[in-house]
């Protein structure tokens, strides 16, 4: 059966359900194209504070209400002093501290400014045909500053990068995907229920595991000379964990593992 509960912010702003152990956070602003305002930023970051806290969440879906992933900051709420962004944590609180479990951005439409700067923060990316994805801040003299400009070279090829950056132009789903930004593309109206199909792949898999490989891809481009040691660090607790054990006597008994996260 799927479980499902639903946590509401400041108008039904974020939704939040549970899907098997998978938690789904929609921005449900489809009017506003999923602008992003102070109360969608606080919920965003309450919920990837509750996807890592809660031992039954073992992979994070983020995704936008109608048609559309996010447009950015709501100018709007800008101009009446509101910012999207938590000191410390950066957009949405998970641009500058994303979560430790993974986390797929399921994208339908418009992916733009810190929209695209929030799926940058994802790890995986899940796109409908018809998104689309562009940092334009060049356009009204500004920078991408919430990790479009630090971000994107590492996700695509510094040409790329360097076009997207500074023409401001958006790119559709099939040069995304060319490019390795995208890992899948899906019919329009697709992208979730890819995601969960993805998540589901993710979450059958050793916990520990799981989050250790992130932190490894995520923090080994600064390490140095001693960058096998400190990997050694991080697998060294995985490695003699009882779901090591259990993922090793399962294999050997021809069953399913019980993941315990110890």
């Amino acid at each position: 059966m799927t479980e499902q509960s639903e946590l509401t912010v400041s108008g039904d702003e974020v939704l939040v359900e549970r899907r098997d152990g998978v938690q789904v956070i929609t921005i449900n602003r489809p009017a506003a194209r999923n602008a992003l305002n102070e109360n969608v930023a606080r919920a965003v970051a309450a919920a990837a504070d509750e996807l890592d806290a809660d031992d039954e969440l073992r992979v994070g879906i983020l995704t936008g209400a109608g048609g559309a992933f996010s447009a950015g900051m709501d100018l709007k709420a800008f101009l009446r002093g509101e910012r999207p962004g938590l000191p410390g944590r950066g957009l949405c609180g998970i641009t500058q501290t994303p979560p430790r479990k993974p986390m797929i951005a399921a994208v339908e439409g418009w992916a733009l400014a810190g929209g695209f700067e929030l799926m940058l923060a994802c790890d995986l990316v899940v796109a409908a045909r018809g998104a689309r994805f562009g940092v334009p801040e060049v356009k009204r003299a500004l920078v991408a500053a919430a990790g479009g400009a630090l971000e994107l070279a590492n996700r695509v090829p510094r040409a790329l990068a360097l076009e997207m950056l500074l023409t401001g132009d958006p790119i559709d789903a099939a040069r995304a995907e060319a490019a390795g930004l995208v890992n899948q593309v899906v019919d329009d109206g697709g992208a979730l229920d890819a995601a969960l199909g993805l998540a589901a792949r993710i979450s059958g898999n050793g916990p520990l595991g799981v989050a250790a490989s992130k932190r490894i891809v995520r923090e080994s481009p600064d390490w140095g000379a001693d960058r096998w040691a400190r990997q050694d660090e991080i697998t060294a607790a995985v490695l003699n964990s009882q779901d090591a054990r259990e993922g090793a006597t399962a294999f050997a008994e021809k069953r399913d593992p019980v993941w315990k996260g110890a």
